[in-house]
């Protein structure tokens, strides 16, 4: 059982509580228009353009005619990524989880725990299991970064493994989802609820892009939604100002939201329970 690992970062301080190493797996179910990591959304289909453009030769063609990465050669210039047309990365390891834990251990001394992130980490549910069975078994906290497209409901074996989940929120309405992501936001929402009443779910975050979606309805509704669960597990509401670096070229010319915007949507978001609520 392996996934395809994007990146691993050693150290981390913003994604989940302490200190954390973060993985991210490749692959994404969504299409958001503000997305700032496009290169993990799709697999390499092998086209090659990266290998005739890479700087450094830590990309080449293998004999079955798929890319092959040299890690110890890469200058992390991202050539690769720029040149991309399918917004991938060649950069990618597959890689099972006894694999991935023996790089997370390195720094066991040093971290509170790991969280995988992506793209989005549960296209892998299986792997994320087994993976977080041997950070459990090691005395380290299990935190997945997701979009909430899992039917979380069918995997009792991840959950049991899983301290918390950090599930975006990204537009509350189902016109103003399918306009951001593509997708419906249903099960998004039901599985907003389920985590909650579970204990299990630790954060929930909106990117805020004025003119995109309707920003106060999405803040306003979702602080409302997840009111009755704050006395199982405290949840942390974090308001995110949309940036353009790293955004695609036909979606980097929204407005940065102004930061008397952000403090009012985090007064709405405590004013409707979510005490915990944060700008980002």
């Amino acid at each position: 059982m392996a996934a395809l690992v994007n990146k691993i970062i050693p150290f981390s301080a913003v994604d989940g509580p302490g200190n954390r190493t973060a993985i991210f797996l490749q692959g994404c179910n969504m299409d958001c228009r503000y997305c700032h990591n496009p290169e993990t959304r799709k697999i390499c289909v092998n086209c090659g353009k990266c290998v005739e453009a890479c700087p450094a030769g830590a990309l080449f063609r293998k004999e079955n005619g798929r890319i092959g990465y040299r890690p110890e050669a890469c200058v992390l210039c991202d050539t690769c990524i720029h040149v991309c047309p399918h917004d991938s990365s060649p950069r990618i390891q597959e890689l099972t989880p006894e694999e991935v834990f023996e790089k997370v251990s390195r720094q066991i001394p040093f971290i509170r725990g790991v969280t995988v992130s992506g793209g989005e980490c549960t296209l892998y549910p299986e792997f994320l299991t087994d993976f977080f069975q041997i950070c459990k078994d090691n005395g380290l906290e299990t935190l997945l970064d997701s979009n909430g497209t899992l039917e979380f409901q069918k995997y009792p074996a991840l959950l049991a493994v899983t301290d918390g989940v950090m599930l975006d929120i990204k537009a509350f309405s189902e016109e103003d989802h399918r306009r951001v992501t593509g997708l419906s936001n249903k099960k998004v929402l039901e599985n907003a609820c389920y985590l909650a009443e579970l204990g299990k779910l630790y954060e929930v975050r909106t990117v805020i892009v004025p003119g995109l979606f309707n920003i106060e309805e999405t803040v306003r509704e979702t602080a409302a939604m997840l009111r009755p669960y704050q006395s199982v597990r405290p949840i942390r509401y974090k308001i995110i100002a949309y940036r353009p670096m790293g955004v695609r070229k036909e979606y980097a010319n929204y407005p940065v939201p102004e930061d008397g915007l952000l403090k009012r949507l985090a007064e709405i978001a405590r004013a409707e329970g979510m005490e915990q609520t944060v700008i980002v």
